[in-house]
Protein backbone atom coordinates (compact mmCIF):
# COMPACT_ATOMS: atom_id res chain seq x y z
CA UNK A 1 0.00 0.00 0.00
CA UNK A 2 1.26 3.45 -0.90
CA UNK A 3 1.68 6.05 1.80
CA UNK A 4 2.62 9.69 1.33
CA UNK A 5 3.50 11.66 4.43
CA UNK A 6 3.98 15.42 4.25
CA UNK A 7 5.94 17.45 6.76
CA UNK A 8 7.46 20.89 7.14
CA UNK A 9 4.36 23.03 7.34
CA UNK A 10 3.89 25.68 9.99
CA UNK A 11 3.45 29.36 10.72
CA UNK A 12 5.76 31.85 9.04
CA UNK A 13 5.78 35.59 8.54
CA UNK A 14 5.20 37.15 5.17
CA UNK A 15 8.44 37.13 3.20
CA UNK A 16 9.71 34.05 4.98
CA UNK A 17 10.51 30.57 3.73
CA UNK A 18 9.46 27.00 4.39
CA UNK A 19 10.44 23.67 2.90
CA UNK A 20 7.86 20.94 2.65
CA UNK A 21 8.80 17.30 2.36
CA UNK A 22 6.77 14.33 1.16
CA UNK A 23 8.09 10.86 1.90
CA UNK A 24 6.66 7.95 -0.06
CA UNK A 25 6.58 4.35 1.06
CA UNK A 26 5.23 1.16 -0.40
CA UNK A 27 6.05 2.21 -3.93
CA UNK A 28 8.82 2.37 -6.48
CA UNK A 29 9.32 6.10 -6.56
CA UNK A 30 10.45 6.61 -10.11
CA UNK A 31 8.50 6.61 -13.35
CA UNK A 32 5.75 8.84 -12.05
CA UNK A 33 4.77 12.45 -11.64
CA UNK A 34 5.03 13.98 -8.20
CA UNK A 35 3.16 17.10 -7.32
CA UNK A 36 2.18 19.59 -4.69
CA UNK A 37 -1.33 20.99 -4.50
CA UNK A 38 -2.99 23.31 -2.02
CA UNK A 39 -6.43 24.13 -0.75
CA UNK A 40 -7.31 27.32 1.03
CA UNK A 41 -10.50 27.64 3.12
CA UNK A 42 -13.54 27.99 0.89
CA UNK A 43 -11.55 27.36 -2.28
CA UNK A 44 -10.95 24.42 -4.57
CA UNK A 45 -7.76 22.44 -4.46
CA UNK A 46 -5.27 23.82 -6.95
CA UNK A 47 -2.01 22.75 -8.51
CA UNK A 48 1.11 24.33 -7.09
CA UNK A 49 3.91 22.43 -8.82
CA UNK A 50 4.62 19.08 -10.46
CA UNK A 51 7.72 17.25 -11.56
CA UNK A 52 7.90 14.24 -13.85
CA UNK A 53 10.33 11.38 -13.44
CA UNK A 54 12.29 12.94 -16.30
CA UNK A 55 12.67 16.15 -14.36
CA UNK A 56 10.23 18.39 -16.22
CA UNK A 57 8.51 20.87 -13.95
CA UNK A 58 5.30 22.83 -14.07
CA UNK A 59 4.32 25.66 -11.73
CA UNK A 60 1.22 27.68 -11.06
CA UNK A 61 1.70 31.25 -12.23
CA UNK A 62 1.15 32.50 -8.70
CA UNK A 63 4.24 30.69 -7.38
CA UNK A 64 6.66 30.93 -10.31
CA UNK A 65 9.97 32.34 -9.22
CA UNK A 66 9.20 31.77 -5.54
CA UNK A 67 8.63 28.01 -5.17
CA UNK A 68 10.82 25.15 -6.34
CA UNK A 69 9.89 21.48 -6.55
CA UNK A 70 12.59 18.86 -6.39
CA UNK A 71 12.58 15.10 -6.03
CA UNK A 72 15.15 12.73 -4.61
CA UNK A 73 14.38 9.31 -6.02
CA UNK A 74 17.01 7.64 -3.85
CA UNK A 75 15.16 8.87 -0.75
CA UNK A 76 11.64 8.44 -2.18
CA UNK A 77 11.02 12.05 -1.28
CA UNK A 78 9.80 15.17 -3.03
CA UNK A 79 10.32 18.67 -1.69
CA UNK A 80 8.74 22.05 -2.13
CA UNK A 81 10.96 24.99 -1.28
CA UNK A 82 8.79 28.04 -0.71
CA UNK A 83 10.40 31.47 -0.57
CA UNK A 84 8.99 34.98 -0.35
CA UNK A 85 5.81 33.62 1.15
CA UNK A 86 2.67 35.71 1.03
CA UNK A 87 -0.52 35.64 3.07
CA UNK A 88 -2.33 34.24 0.03
CA UNK A 89 -0.10 31.16 0.14
CA UNK A 90 -1.88 30.12 3.33
CA UNK A 91 -3.48 26.72 2.70
CA UNK A 92 -3.27 23.03 3.38
CA UNK A 93 -0.60 21.62 1.08
CA UNK A 94 -0.99 18.11 -0.31
CA UNK A 95 1.51 15.81 -1.94
CA UNK A 96 0.42 13.68 -4.89
CA UNK A 97 2.02 10.71 -6.60
CA UNK A 98 0.54 9.67 -9.92
CA UNK A 99 1.46 6.95 -12.35
CA UNK A 100 -1.87 6.74 -14.17
CA UNK A 101 -5.57 7.04 -13.41
CA UNK A 102 -5.49 3.79 -11.46
CA UNK A 103 -2.35 4.60 -9.48
CA UNK A 104 -2.96 8.05 -8.06
CA UNK A 105 -2.26 8.79 -4.39
CA UNK A 106 -2.53 11.75 -2.04
CA UNK A 107 -0.99 12.58 1.29
CA UNK A 108 -2.94 13.79 4.30
CA UNK A 109 -1.83 17.40 3.94
CA UNK A 110 0.21 19.85 5.97
CA UNK A 111 -0.93 23.31 7.03
CA UNK A 112 1.01 26.37 5.92
CA UNK A 113 0.01 29.67 7.48
CA UNK A 114 1.61 32.94 6.42
CA UNK A 115 1.00 35.91 8.68
CA UNK A 116 0.96 39.36 7.12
Amino acid sequence: QVHLVESGGGLVQSGGSLRLSCAASGVIFGYNTMGWYRQAPGKQRELVATQTSGGSTNYADSVKGRFTIARDNAKNTVYLQMNSLKAEDTAVYYCRARWNSNLDYWGQGTQVTVSS
